[in-house]
């Protein structure tokens, strides 16, 4: 797929990758999230409102704001003035945020080392505030950029999430799975197998495990597989690839509209047509001073 994409040169937001791509983010929640934080900072708009204007039927706003909610992208306070009236506070981030972490923001704090979080979601909560139209949103400052990943970070973090829901003791939370990412994808890159990593996390788990996060990371520290040497490498990645066959080719000296490749069997500098039109051309003239020739001697001897 060809792709063409200008920077903006103004009015544009930055969005995390992990948005667009999110596996558990359907259509709608998307289309929310982005629009909410295109709004300028301190823009007082409720989620409800920017659901009208961003065109989502009141079916696809509940549940966008459901999957929001539970991916850590949306938070809401209902919380009493000094007046006595109650009123909800929303925020919006552009990276999942736990509850203290949104409370931080709330009250002015941003959190330190945000990261996506990968893996289950987190908690539910019970219940369902009605909208009110004194909604405020916050939009949290715009977060640092990331280091460059491991090349395997995504998949060392599916894995490490498929193991963390299956062995109940080895429960790890978005943040934590992030943070471990990078051990298990070098554990992959060594050429270790998913079982072989679920072996090497889950075998002879103690009673109780009190901190998964921390036995998960020693143990992929202690029990990392060795390097592979150099000719176990090269096994790995198979047979040497051939030279691109454009390597082999040359470009043709014959007239053309536009430069013509060719393979040549031995140091010809013209392609087939080339060589076929030429072959053509001099024979013709051969045979038309041949036929010259012969009318020539003709006229002589009459």
């Amino acid at each position: 797929m060809l792709k063409h994409a200008s920077a903006p040169a103004g009015r544009y937001t930055q969005v995390p990758n992990e948005i667009i791509r999110h596996p558990r983010l359907g259509e709608a929640a998307i289309r929310l999230a982005l629009w909410l934080l295109s709004l300028p900072e301190g823009a007082d708009v409720s989620l409800s409102e920017a659901a009208r204007r961003a065109g989502l039927t009141p079916s696809a706003f509940q549940k966008a704001k459901r999957q929001l909610r539970e991916e850590g992208y949306f938070h809401e306070w209902r919380m009493q003035g000094r007046d006595g009236r109650w009123r909800t506070r929303q925020l919006i981030s552009n990276v999942p945020l736990t509850p203290e972490e949104a409370l931080a923001v709330r009250d002015g704090a941003a959190p330190t080392a945000v990261k996506p979080a990968v893996g289950e979601p987190g908690g539910r909560r019970v219940g369902r505030h009605q909208e009110k139209t004194g909604e405020k949103t916050d939009l949290p400052p715009s977060q640092p950029s990331e280091p460059e990943p491991h090349p395997l970070a995504e998949r060392g973090a599916q894995a490490l999430a498929s193991i963390s829901h299956r062995e109940r003791k080895l429960r790890l939370t978005g943040r934590e799975v992030t943070q471990l990412a990078p051990l298990a994808a070098e554990w992959l890159l060594r050429g270790a197998t998913m079982t072989d990593l679920r072996e090497a996390l889950t075998n002879g788990l103690p009673e109780p495990v009190h901190c998964p996060a921390a036995l998960v990371r020693d143990r992929l520290v202690r029990k990392m597989p060795d390097a592979p040497a150099m000719p176990q490498q090269r096994a790995a990645a198979g047979p040497p690839l051939p030279p691109p066959r454009v390597s082999m080719m040359v470009e043709c000296r014959g007239e053309h509209i536009q430069p013509r490749l060719f393979r040549p069997v031995g140091d010809e500098v013209l392609c087939g047509d080339c060589c076929r039109a030429h072959t053509q051309a001099v024979h013709a003239e051969t045979t038309a001073r041949g036929a010259a020739a012969a009318r020539a001697r003709l006229r002589g001897a009459a």
